[in-house]
């Protein structure tokens, strides 16, 4: 099959075609962007220094090496969870235009509705891949809103084939996290239906 690259500035043409479960991978910017930027913009009403119009964030608190001169290294970039954003995420896209929302877990009906409005996606970073995922910025580009400390500290980074990221919202805002919560609760059902004929003497 063939690697599905998203490359920023994206449209929301570019996002039609795919559907959560889907593996992607992308090239050009991402930035680090996560509670207290969320808080800033949303109830600070403060404007981000960063313009993410067609690119993507990612729901990270990175651990950067400074070299000095606004020269800096990512050792370390895993995602966070991205239900923290949850609150926020709808105004959040509006807002800024953002494409894509990388982070850990699945997201809400907040989200759903961003996505399926505003022709963006959700994805998933595999947990417990942060050095693997540091590998793939070629640079971090800027630094803004560092007197945050480095975890909210918007990272401005190029990459390149940053993934794979898997889809869990796509831009009909199918949720692949709730919809497998219905089937895996249908199959719980039967296998505690199934166990309990054989512990039934227990009782």
């Amino acid at each position: 099959m063939e690697k599905k690259i998203l490359t920023t500035p994206i449209k929301s043409e570019d996002l039609e075609d795919i559907n959560i479960g889907d593996i992607v991978y992308l090239d050009g910017y991402i930035v680090t962007c996560r509670d207290v930027a969320h808080r800033r913009l949303i109830e600070g009403k403060r404007e981000l220094p960063v313009d993410l119009n067609g690119i993507a964030i990612l729901h990270a608190g990175p651990i950067i090496k400074d070299h000095g001169n606004d020269k800096f290294e990512m050792i370390s970039v895993g995602p966070t969870t991205s239900m923290r954003m949850e609150k926020f995420e709808k105004e959040f896209v509006e807002q800024t235009g953002v494409k894509v929302i990388v982070g850990k877990g699945g997201m809400g009906p907040n989200t759903e509705a961003a996505c399926r409005e505003q022709k963006a996606i959700h994805c998933v970073f595999p947990a417990g891949c942060a050095v693997l995922a540091a590998t793939e910025v070629e640079e971090i580009e800027r630094a803004e809103w560092r007197d945050l400390g480095m975890p909210e500290t918007l990272w401005v980074c190029r990459v390149k084939e940053f993934g794979p990221l898997i889809v869990s919202i796509d831009t009909k805002g199918r949720n692949m996290f709730e919809e497998n919560k219905v089937i895996f609760n249908e199959k719980k059902k039967k296998a505690i239906a199934e166990i309990s004929k054989e512990v039934s003497f227990i009782k």
